[in-house]
């Protein structure tokens, strides 16, 4: 089946049913296997993942998109809003945990779950969406780099990974809204 023939899918979801969460942790695992996102080094199994998926699914400040090839999660991606009590911050949100599972990608998948992410986050009035990630992660430090995120600072002591210590990198992308006017970035704006 040539790449042209599958069919992506980023979806919002506020439940998953026992099969999607199956297939979403084999995913995860498998992401975190290879190295790429999740904050763990280490698979964690389909027990502490299905917790992990389900607690997020009870927090009202995270919204996880689902991404899917032919009908089955492969990824995911978390947007996280600010606490109401941070209204200084609340023009702003935060991607993270974004992955595509390694069997998956190449499809143009990862593309769409952070565009349908910065989507989301500008219909609910953000117009800065913050990522980071860490230095190992190319392929994810090239698509956000590609996608318009701009890389404003770096943390020499971000993570450990397998023992050794690695960067982590710092993004922002401003977002446009969807009525109105852009985002004001001069002094006192």
């Amino acid at each position: 089946m040539a790449a042209l023939d599958h069919e992506l899918l980023v979806e919002r979801t506020e439940a998953l049913d026992e099969a999607d969460l199956a297939d979403l942790c084999e995913a995860t695992d498998a992401a975190i296997i290879e190295g790429g996102g999740f904050g763990w080094v280490e698979a964690q199994g389909r027990e502490a993942l299905a917790r992990h998926f389900r607690g997020v699914l009870l927090v009202p400040a995270i919204e996880l998109f689902i991404a899917r090839l032919d009908g089955v999660p492969v990824g995911s991606a978390q947007l996280i809003r600010p606490p109401r009590n941070n209204e200084a911050q609340a023009f702003g949100a935060q991607l993270t945990h974004a992955y595509i599972a390694p069997y998956a990608r190449g499809h143009g998948l990862a593309r769409l779950l952070v565009r349908r992410v910065e989507e989301r986050a500008a219909s609910l009035g953000h117009r800065v969406l913050n990522l980071d990630v860490r230095e190992t992660q190319s392929t994810a430090i090239n698509l956000f780099e590609g996608l318009g995120y701009t890389r404003w600072g770096t943390h020499p002591a971000y993570a450990r990974v397998r023992g050794r210590t690695v960067s982590g990198h710092y993004y922002f992308k401003l977002l446009e809204p969807p009525h109105g006017r852009p985002l004001d970035m001069r002094a006192g704006g």
